[in-house]
């Protein structure tokens, strides 16, 4: 009663099910991969925000490719502002998810050399080729805290870096565009401003990053493992229902051949 399995649709569907089981494994491993990276990256975020500030040139210099162990660092940086040579950085968000730019200004610093500082969110010009409206940076000398950062780049923001923008408008965060811009040397990475804080509140400093949330992948990986449980369980089920199926037809068929074989002799006896 199992010939049947030799047929050309049950080749297919058992072919298909051995197919599909490796294929779920792998894509439960990926997201429990990803559910073990995000879980990496909140500790290293709260590590690293927890961790007694310094300053920023203990932790980046010149050229200086900030690594992800050092993200998210707290650091402090003295020094002026210099509004002159400030720009927006284009297609960025609020916490409310409203577009807008985010504020770049180069921080000289008192002992020498330059960081960039991120001061934060405000909404874009109504006309994208005019430069928004950005309330003035701190004048004197004055003493930043915030998140050390590193550069961004097209491959790991995803963002396009667009050639022929208006004046004083980029698309990324990036110390070597900008030491280009200043003519002097520049730090590696940038400063994620969280003090002080801005009066009349803008810029719109940035959230502290998530550390708390690991999101769905755990979930979804035992989703997987268990379609992978569910696809011999389904084929013997059919397998089941298929032999049932023949069976009856069978005993069926049985009966009707007997019941003619009955009505024969009838005939022929009138």
């Amino acid at each position: 009663m199992y010939r049947f399995l030799l047929t050309r649709q049950w080749v297919i569907l058992t072919l298909l099910g051995l197919v599909l089981i490796p294929t779920m494994i792998e894509l439960g491993f990926w997201q429990f991969h990803r559910h073990e990276h995000r879980v990496e990256q909140n500790e290293l975020i709260s590590r690293n925000l927890d961790a007694s500030p310094v300053p920023v040139t203990e932790l980046t210099s010149p050229g200086h490719t900030v690594p992800r162990s050092d993200y998210w660092r707290t650091v402090t940086a003295t020094g002026t502002f210099d509004t002159e040579h400030e720009v927006v950085v284009r297609r960025r968000t609020s916490d409310d998810d409203r577009i807008g730019v985010h504020v770049l200004t180069p921080l000289d610093l008192k002992d020498g050399g330059t960081v960039l500082v991120n001061r934060g969110w405000v909404p874009a010009a109504p006309n994208q080729t005019a430069y928004p409206d950005v309330p003035p940076a701190p004048r004197g000398e004055v003493t930043v805290t915030g998140r050390l950062k590193a550069d961004e780049t097209t491959g790991s923001s995803g963002i396009k870096d667009l050639a022929g923008l208006p004046d004083r408008q980029v698309m990324l965060i990036n110390s070597e565009q900008q030491s280009q811009l200043l003519s002097r040397t520049v730090l590696g990475g940038y400063v994620e401003q969280t003090e002080p804080a801005p009066s009349g509140g803008l810029p719109e400093q940035i959230a502290r990053p998530d550390d708390s949330s690991i999101g769905p992948h755990m979930a979804y990986a035992v989703q997987w493992w268990l379609f992978v449980a569910a696809v011999p369980a389904g084929w013997i089920i059919l397998v089941r229902r298929e032999k049932r199926d023949r069976e009856q037809a069978a005993a069926e068929g049985t009966t009707a051949g007997a019941a003619e074989t009955a009505e024969e002799p009838a005939k022929a006896s009138a």
